[in-house]
């Protein structure tokens, strides 16, 4: 939509619209369950792992650990690497979770590449609510795909981020790569 009205003088603002009426659940926190996510039956990172096939967004499954799809991406391919266990904190993993992120990370990595030309990526995990992290109870690492020319002026002046491809496209994707090559 473009050129909405100023009130005062009749003017178009001359401003492109873009709507991203999913994102209001996020910013609402309308899904958020009513005893938070301190508890694995309210975590969706608890609940995910055992939601059929593509209604879940996980990618791949491993031992201890799992791959998902971000349900609000900052990027297309934004993947979650998160330990099936309950746990909040990175020094609380144990050897075996810690190798297993590492290597569904590094996966991850690969295949986003693969399908998608990914430039570059930010990879990283927010430790606490203070440190930034909207579901602090339950780690998850972030693995952020980027291209170049990608922090264009949509998200600096319209904080608004446009995605090219359904999640559920993205998941198919991804999800059909991962174990080959």
């Amino acid at each position: 939509m473009t050129g909405a009205r100023h009130p005062d003088t009749g003017l178009a603002d001359g401003l492109e619209r873009l709507w991203t009426p999913h994102r209001m659940t996020y910013i609402s926190g309308q899904d958020r369950p009513a005893e938070g996510y301190e508890k694995p039956a309210g975590c969706p990172f608890c609940l995910a792992p055992d939601r059929a096939g593509a209604d879940s967004l996980v990618v791949t499954r491993g031992e201890v650990a799992y791959a998902v799809l971000n349900l609000y991406p900052y990027n297309p391919g934004h993947l979650l690497i998160c330990p099936y266990r309950h746990v909040a904190d990175y020094t609380e993993l144990t050897a075996p979770e810690t190798a297993e992120l590492a290597a569904l990370t590094q996966r991850a990595m690969a295949v986003v590449r693969s399908v998608s030309g990914a430039h570059g990526f930010n990879i990283g995990m927010n430790q606490g609510g203070v440190a930034g992290a909207g579901i602090a109870a339950h780690l998850h690492q972030h693995v952020v795909p980027r291209w170049g020319g990608d922090a264009n002026f949509m998200p600096v002046i319209g904080q608004t981020k446009v995605l090219p491809q359904l999640l559920a496209d993205t998941r198919d994707l991804l999800a059909g790569a991962w174990h080959t090559g």
